[in-house]
């Protein structure tokens, strides 16, 4: 049975109750045109919306006609579409890490025991000879007090920190379980890049990272995507790695160092320590420069056009790769066919109010995301509005497709004022917001509002609910998981009309067109709660 027979019968959503003169704008936001786009989107002929193949052509092709339909403007001056440019990089290390000290040596095993690659533009990256040390969690947040690196100098060396914050270990400190940025792993490869590094290796902990070391080693046994430099990221460390928990004790055995070091990083006051050890390594790299897009629409402002609110989602995917049970195609129709499909009906329904907002508009599609976020990246240091001009950013990232919940999950509580808009437009629809079930994984940073966040513009990211209409407590959080264990990054992940339930996107979609709908007009601009580290990026 086709898509369109079986949300034609779909029951009528409640509607956001803003003003009357609104009620045909979101009523644009429906089920048969949500799985029209998806249908599209997620279809084999798009073989998996991989950036640089004949999935991005269709993929970008299909966006831009779609906002020309529209009477959308091209966002980028006279083009839908901005040039992101992306070095692909494929780094694998000459040999074993062998590391070597008064007590004698070590030789760590690639991939069982460690990962090493590097984000320089060479051919070869050769470490001859770097001291290590131990730095803790291999933080600098001046608002906690927190600086692992105070009275360091580590030009010319290999730190090696610790995954996640203090927090999880104390919930005293930082945040508590609630994980900050700099307790992502690539805030700590940036800082110790700022640091002057010559490599940086981080020690994985499961508990701690929220994934097992297979994660990191089949990750980090491909290619990676980086965006292009003017200095082939010659700014950046020589070595970014990972070691296992196991590595790690040797390490610090053959230091004669106890590994309760690492319990001692956790506390206030901590200081690094020279381990005496050394190490070095050569990378051998296989590069391939090219070219992506991002792609832009924009409705202009009534009042304030120079402003701007912005809506977010990723059209790009995992495109064809290995085949499990035969099929190859990499389709991600959750991910994210899903928010791409809801930017599109998003941008339909501010093209049907009566008179444009007070401030613009832009429906902002970017390519890279599962790539390192890069798309979102480039446009954060291109941007066609100043970031002084953004308002915030609404991300669209994996949508509800089991059906309506009491609730919606707001991924990053806490963090800026968007908290509240949530919350008041959820209330119009008689429901709540919750946090995320478990903010010790870092959720808020792993999309491509975060990179609006590092530029100082709060953004909101929404995951589906948990307490689902018509059916036992629990069984909402088992559809999420379900997708995460058998779906998630698969060419499982299908569209498929006759289980999908749409109901629960589209309601989620109104809510998300009701905050955007009250920023757009209003004057002031929404601030980051205190304690956020992202803060100090807006003044």
């Amino acid at each position: 049975m086709k898509a369109s027979i079986i949300l034609a019968i779909t029951a009528l959503l409640p509607l956001t109750r803003l003003t009357a003169q609104d009620s045909t704008a979101i009523k644009a936001i429906n089920p048969a045109d949500f799985a029209r786009h998806i249908s599209v989107l997620a279809s084999d002929a798009f073989e998996g919306r991989k950036p640089f193949t004949r999935g991005e052509d269709s993929s970008i092709q299909y966006l831009a006609a779609q906002f020309k339909q529209m009477g959308l403007k091209p966002g980028n001056g006279n083009s839908y579409f901005q040039e992101v440019p992306m070095v692909s990089i494929s780094s694998k290390p000459s040999g074993n890490l062998v590391i070597k000290g008064p007590n004698g040596e070590l030789s760590l095993q690639y991939l069982e025991d460690f990962v090493a690659a590097t984000r320089r533009v060479q051919e070869q990256v050769t470490i001859p000879t770097s001291e290590l040390v131990f730095a803790g969690y291999g933080i600098v947040a001046p608002e906690y007090n927190w600086n692992d690196y105070k009275g360091l100098d580590v030009k010319g060396k290999t730190v090696i920190v610790m995954i996640n914050d203090p927090g999880f270990a104390d919930s005293t400190l930082f945040k508590g379980r609630v994980m900050t940025y700099y307790g992502r792993w690539t805030y700590k490869f940036e800082e110790a890049s700022r640091q002057g590094a010559t490599g940086v290796i981080i020690i994985h902990e499961t508990a701690a990272a929220s994934y097992p070391w297979k994660v990191v080693r089949s990750g980090w046994s491909n290619s990676k995507l980086h965006l292009q430099t003017a200095n082939n990221n010659m700014h950046r460390t020589a070595l970014e790695g990972w070691i296992t928990l196991d590595a790690a004790k040797k390490i610090f055995q053959l230091a004669g160092v106890s590994p309760g070091i690492m319990q001692q990083a956790r506390t206030k006051g901590f200081k690094p320590v020279d381990l005496h050890l050394n190490t070095s390594l050569v990378i051998n790299n296989t590069i391939k420069k090219s070219t992506s897009h991002n792609v832009l629409a924009v409705l202009p402002g009534a009042k304030r056009p120079q402003e701007c609110v912005v809506y977010s989602a990723h059209w790009d995917h995992f495109g064809i790769g290995e085949p499990v049970k035969g099929d190859s195609i990499y389709n991600g129709a959750v991910d994210n066919a899903t928010g791409t499909a809801g930017l599109l009906e998003l941008a339909t329904a501010f093209t049907r109010l009566p008179q444009a907002p007070a401030r613009s508009i832009l429906f902002l599609s970017v390519t890279g995301e599962e790539q390192g976020l890069l798309g979102s990246e480039y446009y954060a240091g291109h941007p066609v509005f100043p970031m002084e001009k953004t308002v915030a950013d609404i991300n669209l990232d994996v949508l509800n497709t089991f059906g309506r919940t009491r609730d919606i999950t707001v991924i990053g509580y806490g963090q800026s004022e968007l908290d509240e808009y949530a919350l008041r437009a959820a209330q119009k629809q008689g429901r709540i917001t919750v946090p995320e079930a478990n903010p010790e994984g870092g959720w808020f940073f792993r999309s491509d509002h975060f990179n609006f966040a590092k530029k100082g513009v709060p953004g909101l990211y929404i995951g589906p609910g948990n307490d689902a209409l018509g059916h036992e407590p629990g069984w909402g959080k088992e559809q999420t998981a379900a997708y995460n264990r058998l779906r998630y990054h698969s060419p499982a992940d299908e569209f498929d009309a006759n289980t999908w339930n749409m109901d629960g996107m589209v309601e989620d979609i109104r809510l998300l067109f009701d905050v955007g709908y009250q920023l757009s007009n209003e004057s002031s601009f929404p601030a980051w709660k205190k304690g956020s580290e992202f803060k100090a990026y807006r003044k």
